[in-house]
């Protein structure tokens, strides 16, 4: 059922004129599946606020409730027409009375719900230009349910599917989705535990940080109360610039069961990374920053090391923030293992981390031909020897034929032993030479093509060939 109101939501905005591409559907979409979230939420709380007799404060006013304008309904159940507003009043009330109310909670105390409100409706606006087309899609959203598991789990894969249609839509599409084979496999190689902090400072649609929650659901059979509440509100830490972006992952982080997501709505490369304290570190990093991103000269200031490309300053930003003997596993152009302005990026790397495996991996995971590798490191001691894979599936990889789990095995496999193989090999830091810190991938198992022949070689073995063919038709004729 969800998945055909997804549809026809599309279909009502695919013929409104403010929205153009999949991820104007995806924003519309989100704000509107938020607050109905939000509504669900409270009615549960004020339900069990009344079943232990305390009294529950609502996070909304009642004039403001979706139930109120969005949804309003008779005392026996059914819609009260006559309170549904819609046309130029439903757009006059969203954009004016509603939008300004949202924004308000801006100036709540950070960390709060309150304040997640204010940071999104205060950087989104309702694109939406007809009020009949928005009053069809808020009928539709009402359809939708959050109360039971199975609803939270099929609406959550519907929005994965959503966050993927983005992640194709185009070079802008590419900051919200991370392949999710790919993610679960650098899950499964750091292997979070119960206890640890999981950061990612480049979240997006928080990606890496579902699928560390779901790989924590499976540690254990059964948590304690305890422990269930420190894997909801003490373990899964992101920051996210974009506002759009933070919006989808706080949205995709609450279908998948994180009910009050600890995403903060900043620039991570705005903080001066000389400030991180021993008390802002974490255990784990799982995160694909950003390629080639744009920042202020005065951004680059809050780095030692000093670059252009964003990447390299949220290495620095990454390493900074692991605690010792921390894991990390970051997405990352391919250049940084050989460019000779990623050097001093290589140095402190393998100077104040080991680097124990580079996953490299094909063109086009992400759509564009941007080659890509994966960091795999443990903070603490200096790299001594490096495992290196080659991911090849065997095939061109595209919109139409992604990667998928199965092209991963492999690598899962030989991670825990790492052989040298055709595809894997073993570099020792000591064989560096110093002055360029170079980790080009250069596979020394790769078996050797045999090599191209003269033409003149080839022509007198085809004359031969033909020569043994017409002896042989001649004996042929001889025989008839």
């Amino acid at each position: 059922m969800f998945e055909q109101v997804f549809k026809n939501i599309d279909n009502l905005l695919f013929k409104d004129e403010g929205c153009d591409t999949e991820i104007d559907y995806a924003e519309q979409i989100s704000w509107m599946l938020f607050l109905k979230y939000l509504d669900d939420l409270e009615k549960s709380r004020e339900l069990e606020s009344e079943i232990s007799g305390k009294e529950y404060k609502s996070i909304i006013d009642e004039e403001h409730r979706w139930s109120s304008w969005a949804e309003p309904l008779k005392d026996d159940g059914s819609s009260d027409y006559n309170k549904k507003l819609t046309g130029g009043d439903l757009i006059e009330f969203v954009n004016g009375d509603l939008w300004v109310y949202l924004r308000g909670f801006i100036n709540s105390e950070p960390k709060t719900i309150q304040h997640r409100i204010g940071e999104i409706f205060t950087e989104l606006k309702n694109e939406i230009k007809s009020g009949y087309t928005l009053r069809e899609c808020i009928d539709l959203i009402s359809q939708l349910k959050f109360q039971k598991s199975e609803e939270k789990h099929e609406l959550s894969d519907l929005y994965e599917a959503r966050i993927k249609n983005m992640g194709n839509a185009g070079r802008s599409g590419g900051q919200y989705y991370t392949p999710r084979p790919l993610i679960r496999a650098l899950v499964k190689v750091i292997d979070p535990q119960l206890g640890e902090t999981i950061y990612d400072g480049a979240c997006g649609s928080a990606g890496f940080l579902v699928e560390a929650y779901n790989h924590l659901m499976l540690v254990k059979e059964k948590y304690s109360v305890d422990e269930f509440n420190t894997v909801q509100t003490k373990t899964l830490f992101g920051k996210e610039k974009s506002p759009l972006a933070y919006l989808i992952g706080i949205m995709n982080m609450i279908l998948h069961g994180i009910e009050e997501p600890n995403i903060r709505r900043t620039n991570t490369l705005a903080e001066n990374i000389l400030d991180i304290q021993e008390k802002d570190r974490f255990d784990i990093i799982l995160a694909n920053p950003p390629f080639g991103g744009k920042e202020r000269a005065e951004v680059k200031q809050n780095f030692p090391i000093q670059s252009a490309e964003t990447s390299y300053l949220f290495m620095q930003h990454f390493i900074k923030s692991l605690k010792a003997g921390g894991r990390a596993a970051v997405v990352i152009k391919n250049t940084v293992l050989s460019n000779g302005d990623a050097y001093s990026i290589r140095k402190l790397l393998l100077e104040s981390c080991n680097l124990f495996t580079v996953l490299d991996l094909p063109s086009k995971v992400f759509g564009a031909g941007v080659k890509t590798v994966v960091l795999f490191f443990e903070k603490g001691s200096p790299t001594k020897e490096t495992w290196f894979y080659q991911l090849d599936p065997g095939r061109s990889l595209g919109k139409t034929n992604p990667l998928n789990e199965k092209d991963l095995a492999e690598f899962l496999d030989l991670q825990k032993t790492k052989p040298e193989t055709d595809k894997s090999w073993n570099l020792s830091i000591d064989d560096l030479n110093e002055d360029t810190y170079d980790l080009s991938i250069i596979n020394p198992n790769l078996k050797e093509e045999d090599p191209l022949r003269e033409p003149k070689e080839i022509l007198a073995e085809m004359e031969s060939l033909d020569s043994e063919t017409n002896s042989i038709l001649k004996s042929i004729k001889d025989l008839l």
